[in-house]
């Protein structure tokens, strides 16, 4: 992470490969609320910000609902849903950039998969529409999509989908957007549309397998010096504080 989350992040990672759902939620929720309180030295989280940096707490609280969702602990899955569709709306009042409320309208309807919470369809529908509507004064549609909010909004459902695909990237960039970005509404509202077909169906799966896999970090195929003790890969992964296996995400075993 690039914010000062206290190693809450790191820890909710190492809580993940040890299969410690619910501690992991604990440890995601404790990041994303040290991250919306203070993002980074110099930044005011109440004040506009062209990077938008709290989109890493708001991640962070997202990825605890759907941790906790995985665990059975359903009602504190919906519980961290509710505190983050809350704090994506008040933000809006902060990120006002093309494209940011939008972006904050994106999460809102994330937090409505996550928690199992009705409405998720209408709220990928509004997004999308706020997008086509920010088109107009966006100059860049890539430049502002790779800012740490756009890239926190994108990290869940990679995230998620890669425990469906042996630890690969299931999800891509250039999938959660559009082919044109002269035509910037579009190309960002395509997130939220890809979001609305995809993201509830691999949660549900995640929650089905009782598996959530850690986020990619840097990996290393055919590292000889490590092996999975659970599926036997030699493909590593770097995440959390440990080198974890990138098929599974069980920690490795030295050779």
């Amino acid at each position: 992470m690039n914010t000062d989350d206290g190693g809450h992040y790191d820890a909710a990672v190492d809580a993940l490969a040890v299969r410690e759902y619910e501690r992991a939620g604990n440890r995601y929720t404790r990041g994303g609320r040290r991250v919306l309180a203070d993002p980074r030295p110099e930044v005011d989280p109440f004040e506009p910000d062209e990077k938008g940096w709290i989109g890493q707490g708001l991640q962070q609280l997202l990825a605890a609902a759907v941790a906790y969702r995985v665990a059975g602990a359903d009602g504190r899955a919906t519980q961290r849903a509710v505190e983050g569709i809350a704090a994506s709306r008040d933000f809006e009042t902060v990120l006002r950039r093309p494209g940011q409320a939008a972006c904050l309208a994106e999460f809102v309807a994330d937090f409505r998969v996550a928690g199992n919470l009705d409405g998720a369809a209408a709220a990928y529908d509004a997004a999308a529409e706020r997008y086509a509507a920010a088109g107009e004064a966006t100059d860049s549609p890539q430049a502002l999509a790779t800012t740490p909010l756009f890239e926190s909004a994108a990290a869940t459902i990679k995230q998620v989908a890669r425990g469906q695909a042996d630890g690969e990237i299931a999800i891509k960039w250039e999938d959660l957007h559009g082919s044109d970005p002269s035509r910037p509404g579009e190309f960002l509202a395509h997130r939220a549309r890809v979001k609305k077909q995809r993201f509830a169906g691999l949660v549900e799966r995640a929650v089905d397998d009782g598996h959530l896999a850690a986020p990619r970090g840097t990996t290393e195929y055919n590292n000889e010096g490590h092996e999975c003790p659970n599926c036997g890969s030699n493909h590593v992964n770097w995440a959390g504080t440990g080198i974890l296996c990138l098929r599974c995400s069980t920690p490795t075993e030295t050779r």
